[in-house]
C-alpha cells in the first residue's frame, strides 16, 4: 500500500487553491472547476469543492476543517518560512517552537481551518531521521 494523496474539501475552492499555491510554492493543475491538485514530490494535495462529495454518495463530511489532523511539510528553515507565511495568513496557531522530539514547528490554518505544520528537524536524532 502506498499513500499517494491527501484531499481537502472546501467551500471556496479558488480561495483554497490560491492559499496552498502561495503557502507551498507550487502551481495547481486544474482538472475541473471543482477539482485541482498540487504535486509535492512523494504526495499530492488534492483540493475538491464540496460539490465533489455528492459523487461519493449521500451524507458525506462537510468542509468545517479539522483539529485532529495536521498536514505536515518538511521545510529547510521554519523561521524563514514563518516570516513568509505571516504575509499569507494571520491564522497562526503556534509560532516557531522547538518540540521535544527535535523538530522546530510552525502551525497555521488554511482558509477552511485545517491545521498545517511546517517543520525543520533541529536535534541530531531528528536530522538523521529525515536525511
Amino acid at each position: 500500500m502506498k499513500l499517494t494523496s491527501l484531499r481537502i474539501i472546501t467551500k471556496d475552492i479558488k480561495q483554497s487553491v490560491e492559499f496552498y499555491e502561495k503557502a507551498i510554492g507550487l502551481t495547481a493543475q486544474w482538472y475541473t472547476e471543482d477539482f485541482a491538485e498540487l504535486s509535492a514530490g512523494t504526495i499530492t494535495i488534492a483540493i475538491g469543492s464540496t460539490r465533489t462529495l455528492k459523487m461519493f454518495g449521500e451524507n458525506m463530511a462537510d468542509s468545517t476543517g479539522s483539529t485532529n489532523i495536521i498536514i505536515e511539510f518538511l521545510v529547510s528553515d521554519v523561521d524563514k518560512e514563518y516570516e513568509r507565511i505571516k504575509t499569507i495568513t494571520e491564522d497562526i496557531a503556534q509560532e516557531p517552537t522547538t518540540m521535544p522530539w527535535g523538530n522546530r514547528s510552525l502551525l497555521f490554518r488554511d482558509p477552511e481551518g485545517n491545521l498545517i505544520n511546517f517543520f525543520t528537524p533541529v536535534s541530531m536524532e531528528a536530522i538523521q531521521k529525515f536525511s
